[in-house]
């Protein structure tokens, strides 16, 4: 009897351990789908911000040849650089230090968006 109890004891257990590595394995499988679905969505995501950078590049490419601007890549850089700096709201002073260039240049590159912004504040508090 005792063997008897013993079998099925060690039966139950192999069947047991059985249906643990099934299960293991659909979970580990169901894990796989949702790890490649947020693959998928993510590289869609990559796809679509690159194709929206080339489209603003050509935009940049179209509207440069159109209005007749002759850059070199370096004066690009620079420009966009101050840009971003005073988008950031940096001073001009410390614009003019971290690029090296006199307060003057940068103010003389900075005006036509210093007059846009004055121009939409007097709006702004006409309203």
């Amino acid at each position: 009897m005792m063997e008897w109890t013993l079998i099925l004891l060690i039966a139950i257990s192999a069947v047991l351990l059985i249906v643990s590595i099934i299960s293991n394995r659909n979970a580990e499988k169901q894990k796989h789908k949702e790890i490649d679905l947020v693959h998928v969505a993510v590289m869609k995501d990559i796809n679509s911000v690159n194709e929206q950078i080339r489209n603003l590049e050509l935009d940049i490419e179209v509207i440069t040849k159109e209005a007749g601007v002759q850059m070199t890549p370096e004066e690009m850089v620079f420009k966009r650089e101050v840009l971003d700096l005073y988008k950031r709201k940096y001073s001009i002073e410390t614009i003019a230090q971290k690029t090296q260039v006199s307060e003057n240049e940068i103010h003389q590159f900075l005006s036509p968006y210093l007059a846009a912004k004055d121009e939409r504040s007097k709006i702004a508090h006409e309203i």
